[in-house]
């Protein structure tokens, strides 16, 4: 996809698709979107998608999807019951401490949820930390949703600086919840959330630190403990090559119970959505039941490639090559090599002129 930055149009493709490049008969070079390399090396006549999400799924996880089951189906509820489980240990975090509360709609619902939530009605102030499209759109949530908050903005082509986030919160550590987003999506930079983690908890303890992890969970290692995180989002058609329909929040369960009766959305409540969980097994309100199915089948695929470091090794590799035949072709990265992830690549957009 094309996205902007300021005033800079930059080409932003995915983690696990490729361009192909060739010379046609009039001796112009042509950008391809006819190579794809995956798991299942699929082959069918759907569109390649290049964007960070959704993805293009598996057949096999398509076809999962092509049954019909209750929401109070007794196998739906225990598919509802696996793969919080199994997001749990995706996360490398106990079922004692953590919780994984699943959330119809897009992981954009996950994330205003966490920030409704975490943030008590009258005293409650976020701390935004951003550097691109997704550190504002939460900043966007907080002014439709009335909630204060600051916003420590950075360069769209640089990480957070853990330097100047301590700085701040020495002078300033008032605030119920710091949120920053992981893999920035709109770039593709990989910000140092376990360093800024470490500072968060020094200078503002009794804030709750909260990832927006929604195009790196599964793809990118996160250790849980050392970034001192208390609630991370993502959602089913990202890294776990899901389809849209439902994301998630993986939280500190004695955090998130200390925050009931914070959120002013009955449907975004984490906590009635936890409780609702806990106690039946099933969504408070209809469930994305065909999602959930997909979903079931892309943690086997998930778990089959290897994990996280499977995923990653794949990402990696294709990565690499994306990098090469752009460069060949005079594409120009957006981001330096120190801050650029692995998981999506932006590049200027030369003038049409020379790619054509």
């Amino acid at each position: 996809m094309f996205s902007s930055l300021k005033n800079l149009k930059v080409a932003n493709f995915a983690r696990n698709q490729l361009f192909a490049f060739a010379r046609g008969n009039d001796g112009k070079v042509h950008v391809s979107s006819t190579l794809f390399f995956s798991l299942n090396a699929r082959v069918n006549s759907d569109k390649k998608l290049f964007t960070p999400g959704p993805l293009s799924c598996s057949s096999t996880v398509k076809r999962a999807m092509l049954r019909d089951l209750g929401s109070r189906d007794a196998e739906f509820i225990e598919t509802i019951k696996t793969v919080r489980q199994k997001l749990l240990d995706i996360a490398g975090v106990s079922a004692e401490k953590f919780t994984a509360v699943l959330l119809q709609g897009s992981g954009t619902y996950s994330v205003e949820a966490v920030l409704q939530t975490t943030t008590h009605r009258k005293s409650g102030k976020v701390l935004i930390l951003a550097n691109g499209a997704y550190g504002q759109r939460m900043k966007k949530i907080c002014d439709v949703a009335g909630i204060q908050y600051d916003v420590l903005g950075f360069d769209e082509t640089e990480i957070v600086d853990v330097q100047r986030v301590e700085e701040h919160l020495k002078s300033e550590a008032r605030y119920t919840t710091v949120a920053i987003v992981h893999s920035e999506t709109s770039s593709g930079i990989l910000n140092p959330v376990e360093s800024i983690g470490q500072v968060v908890k020094k200078y503002a303890p009794n804030a709750f630190y909260f990832l927006d992890a929604m195009s790196s969970f599964g793809g990118v290692p996160l250790d849980f403990e050392t970034a001192r995180a208390d609630f991370v989002v993502s959602s089913a058609n990202k890294c776990l090559e899901g389809v849209p329909g439902f994301s998630f929040v993986i939280a500190h369960k004695q955090k998130l119970r200390s925050c009931k009766g914070n959120c002013c959305s009955l449907s975004l409540d984490l906590v009635d959505q936890l409780e609702g969980l806990d106690s039946s097994g099933q969504f408070r309100f209809t469930p994305p039941t065909h999602t959930m199915l997909a979903f079931s089948q892309a943690l086997v695929e998930f778990e089959t490639e290897g994990g996280v470091s499977g995923r990653a090794k794949r990402y990696k590799t294709n990565k690499s090559i994306l990098r090469a035949g752009m460069e060949r072709l005079g594409f120009r990265e957006l981001v330096a090599d120190k801050h650029q992830g692995y998981l999506i690549t932006s590049f200027y957009c030369p003038d049409r002129k020379s790619v054509v």
